[in-house]
């Protein structure tokens, strides 16, 4: 399969189960795989996965669940629990963090570029982040990004000993692909591009 075959086949998909057609120790070494061959500034290598499974996943997604029942209203909780329990569903969750050390580091020891690094930080976990999804989809695991950070983030540390230094940027929940994703459609490549000679 080519590589943009691979992009058009990640998609974000929210039916997700526990039925997959791999074993957890694959989804592992395929993740970590993904992370370490994507690119960093500076080579740099910022980013920091934590990867949940059974108990684990499932705490995980009830600590959001707990925090956001505090702050949505009682008439749309319904809709905001079901969403969670979908997740909840998945077969596990990748937390993806990045190292403020490293990023600190780097500012001290390349001072003209002080106010870039925590922008190139940002690029390195997105970097990550995608192509563990698109890693997992050339595997037949459906997965979605989300964002529930930094509302969760200081119980997510205490959980599970997340060191002080790494930040919550994402959580990647996968699993068995239950039902496809929709159509996808595209705005005007005229309203998106430009080219010139």
């Amino acid at each position: 399969m080519s590589f943009l075959n691979q992009l058009e086949k990640r998609r974000s998909i929210y039916a997700l189960g526990k039925n997959v057609s791999v074993d957890q120790a694959t989804i592992e070494s395929t993740i970590k795989q993904a992370v370490r061959l994507s690119p960093s500034a500076f080579n740099s290598q910022t980013s920091r996965v934590v990867t949940l499974y059974g108990a684990s996943h499932t705490q995980f997604w009830n600590i959001v669940l707990e925090t956001l029942h505090k702050m949505v209203p009682a008439e749309a909780f319904a809709n905001t629990e079901a969403k969670i329990n979908s997740f909840i569903a998945g077969f596990g969750t990748a937390l993806f963090f990045e190292d403020q050390d490293v990023v600190k580091g780097l500012q001290e020891q390349f001072p003209l570029y002080a106010d870039n690094f925590p922008v190139w930080s940002e690029h390195s976990t997105g970097i990550a982040q995608f192509a563990a999804w698109t890693a997992l989809s050339e595997i037949n695991v459906g997965a979605s990004l989300q964002h529930y950070n930094p509302i969760i983030d200081a119980e997510v540390a205490q959980t599970y000993d997340i060191p002080a230094n790494w930040k919550l940027r994402a959580q990647l929940v996968f699993g068995s692909i239950e039902a496809p994703a929709g159509e996808k459609t595209f705005m005007d490549d005229a309203a998106r591009f430009k080219s010139f000679n």
